[in-house]
């Protein structure tokens, strides 16, 4: 899960980009007026006022809406930060949640953000309020180098199992913890745990052992890639 800190770096940087784009429109808003009053009277300026107003307003709630239903769940300054927002069942926000969760921005900064920071603090997963509304989580990425390091399977040309789909994220997140970690456990109790993942995970989704690999490990490395080239987490 992200935290604060990643955050609060995402945000800052998202905030100087609004603020750059609010500068240049008030520069053209000023030339706009100067214009209208000079060409059309004063008849005409009720409707620039109107159109820049509307634009102010796109910018300051939109930004961020726009961005993560375009984006997959970043901003720029997400981007930079390395961070992305998910649905807790690991998919990507859809243009409801997305909106649901900044629209309640407005809560969670007051005052300052100190709303936000504090209901991220009262909760394991770091979720302000606008998270737990449209059901999100932010979470760090890997780069595709990081997130291959301990798969030992060969990345398969087809679907291999295709109910990974119904893999929770809790469940992603507990395979990947012990694949990640395999190498500083006592070989008994690595395959004593994979197998016990491996079964729970299999018995859950309805996936005959007979399907399976012989091999625990190479299972759950199967279900996580999968899992993770349906859920798509990274951009293009």
């Amino acid at each position: 899960m992200a935290g604060i800190g990643s955050r609060f770096m995402a945000l800052l940087i998202d905030s100087l980009l609004q603020l750059g784009i609010f500068v240049v429109l008030m520069i053209i808003t000023l030339f706009a007026f100067q214009f209208s009053f000079e060409k059309f009277a004063k008849s005409y300026s009720g409707w620039v006022a109107a159109v820049f107003t509307l634009a102010y307003f796109c910018i300051y709630w939109g930004y961020f809406a726009t961005f993560e239903v375009l984006w997959k769940g970043q901003t720029p300054g997400k981007r930079v930060a390395g961070i992305r927002v998910i649905k807790d069942s690991g998919r990507p926000l859809n243009v409801f949640e997305a909106i649901t969760r900044n629209v309640l921005r407005a809560v969670d900064g007051i005052p300052l953000y100190g709303f936000g920071v504090l209901t991220m603090l009262l909760n394991s997963r770091n979720r302000r309020l606008g998270d737990f509304v449209a059901g999100s989580l932010v979470v760090h990425e890997s780069s595709a180098r990081e997130a291959e390091l301990f798969f030992n399977t060969p990345v398969q040309s087809g679907s291999a199992f295709h109910q990974a789909a119904g893999l929770t994220l809790q469940e992603v997140e507990l395979m990947e913890t012990f694949l990640a970690r395999r190498l500083d456990i006592p070989p008994e109790v690595r395959r004593v745990n994979a197998a016990r993942i491996a079964h729970m995970i299999a018995t859950r989704l309805g996936i005959p052992s007979e399907a399976r690999p012989e091999d625990n490990e190479n299972f759950l490395e199967i279900m996580v890639r999968e899992f993770r080239n349906r859920a798509t987490f990274r951009s293009n």
